[in-house]
C-alpha cells in the first residue's frame, strides 16, 4: 500500500503511480479513509523495481508490504485508524445499537411504524427491517419492493438510518438508489464472492455502510475477514462485521452462538464488531444474555430485532424479537457493561 505524504493524492500524482504500477501488471486502488486516502497496489506486488520506483516519488512517504491474506483489513494496515460513524455514533467509541422488525409486512405497515418510533425511545441509533428475505422454504414470504417505501417513511419519520439486507444486483440498485445508508449481507450470501465484488464495486465512491454476517457454516475468521475484503477491495472500507452464530446449532439454540470471537476478531482486523445475538440463540428469552455476554467479551455494537407485537410479526419476529420494554432493558444493560470493560482496559 502507497501511503502519501499528504492526506491525499493530486490526479496528476494519482496518473503517475498508476502508471508505474500498469507498467508491472499492477493496478492502483484509491481506499478513501476517514481522513486519509491510501492507495492499494493491486496485483503481485513483489517486484523490487517497481517498490523502488514508488517509494522515490517525492510525495510518497512510505511503501507498507503487508503479508496477510487480507492487507485492507489487517489490522497492521493504514485503514487501522479508519472509524465509522452512522445515527450519530462513531463506532468503537460508543456503543451501537441496531433494533427494529425481521421482516417488514407490506399488509400491515402500522406496525413497522411503530416499531421504529419504539426502538428509537428504547435507545437505538440506528433502525433494521427486512425488505427481502431469503426464506429456506421456496413457498415462505420471500418480501416485497414496495416494503422498502416502508422502510424510507420510517426513516422520515423517526430520523434513524436504516439497515436492510440486498441478495442480488437488483435490490442492491433499488436500495443505493432509495439512500439506504447500511446495506447487510446476510450468512447465506457472506460466501458469494461474485456479489460481494458486486457490491464492493456499488458502494466505491459512496459513503454507504456494509454490515457483512458471517457465514452460516463455522466459517473461520480467516475466511471471515477476507469476506470482507473483497467489498473493501474496491475502495470503500465502511465494513462492519457482524457474528450471528454458527451452524451445527446448539441443542436450544437457533444457531451456535459465537459472540466469544470478537477479540480473536479485534486481534486481527481493524474492522467493527456488531454481534446479532437474535440470529445467535433463535429465542426472545435468551437474546439479552447473550448480547450482554457479546459486550462483556468487546462488541463494538449490536443488532437485536424487535417487534410492538412480536406475536403479529412475520418471518422470525413471533420466536425471537424482543418487545421494546425489554430491549430497552436490555440496551441500558448492555451500556453499563460497556462502561464496565472500557473501565478494565
Amino acid at each position: 500500500m502507497i501511503l502519501p505524504k499528504a492526506n491525499r493524492l493530486t490526479p496528476a500524482q494519482v496518473r503517475e503511480i498508476t502508471a508505474i504500477a500498469e507498467s508491472f501488471g499492477c493496478r492502483i486502488q484509491p481506499i478513501v479513509g476517514a481522513v486519509r486516502t491510501i492507495y492499494a497496489i493491486v496485483g503481485d506486488e513483489r517486484d523490487e523495481l517497481m517498490i523502488n520506483r514508488l517509494e522515490g516519488l517525492p510525495y510518497v512517504e512510505r511503501i507498507d508490504r503487508i503479508q496477510s491474506p487480507f492487507k485492507l483489513m489487517d489490522i497492521r494496515s493504514d485503514l487501522a485508524t479508519h472509524r465509522i460513524t452512522i445515527g450519530g455514533v462513531t463506532l468503537g467509541r460508543k456503543l451501537l445499537v441496531i433494533a427494529g422488525q425481521c421482516t417488514i409486512d407490506p399488509k400491515n405497515p402500522n406496525y413497522f411504524y411503530e416499531t421504529a418510533q419504539a426502538v428509537k425511545e428504547a435507545g437505538a441509533q440506528v433502525l433494521r427491517g427486512g425488505v427481502w428475505k431469503p426464506r429456506t422454504n421456496p413457498y415462505a414470504f420471500q418480501g416485497d419492493d414496495k416494503s422498502l417505501d416502508i422502510l424510507l417513511e420510517a426513516s422520515r419519520r423517526t430520523g434513524l438510518p436504516v439497515d436492510t439486507e440486498v441478495m442480488d444486483e437488483d435490490q442492491l440498485k433499488l436500495a443505493l438508489d432509495a439512500g439506504v445508508p447500511m446495506l447487510q449481507v446476510g450468512a447465506r450470501n457472506a460466501l458469494n464472492y461474485s456479489l460481494l465484488r458486486r457490491i464492493g464495486a456499488a458502494v466505491a465512491g459512496r459513503p454507504t455502510i456494509v454490515l457483512l454476517k458471517r457465514s452460516l457454516h463455522m466459517g473461520t475468521l480467516h475466511e471471515f475477514i477476507s469476506a470482507a475484503e473483497y467489498i473493501a477491495n474496491f475502495g470503500n472500507p465502511n465494513i462492519i462485521l457482524c457474528p450471528r452464530g454458527t451452524a451445527p446449532a446448539l441443542d436450544g439454540y437457533r444457531n451456535h452462538p459465537d459472540e466469544s470471537i470478537v477479540p480473536l476478531l479485534k486481534e486481527r482486523t481493524w474492522a467493527p464488531v456488531v454481534v446479532d445475538p437474535s440470529h445467535s440463540v433463535g429465542k426472545a428469552a435468551y437474546v439479552p444474555a447473550c448480547a450482554l455476554a457479546a459486550v462483556a467479551y468487546g462488541a463494538d455494537g449490536l443488532c437485536i430485532e424487535s417487534h410492538v407485537q412480536p406475536s403479529k410479526g412475520i418471518g422470525d419476529d413471533p420466536k425471537q424479537a424482543l418487545t421494546p420494554a425489554m430491549l430497552a432493558v436490555t440496551i441500558r444493560l448492555a451500556r453499563e457493561v460497556w462502561k464496565l470493560r472500557r473501565a478494565v482496559k
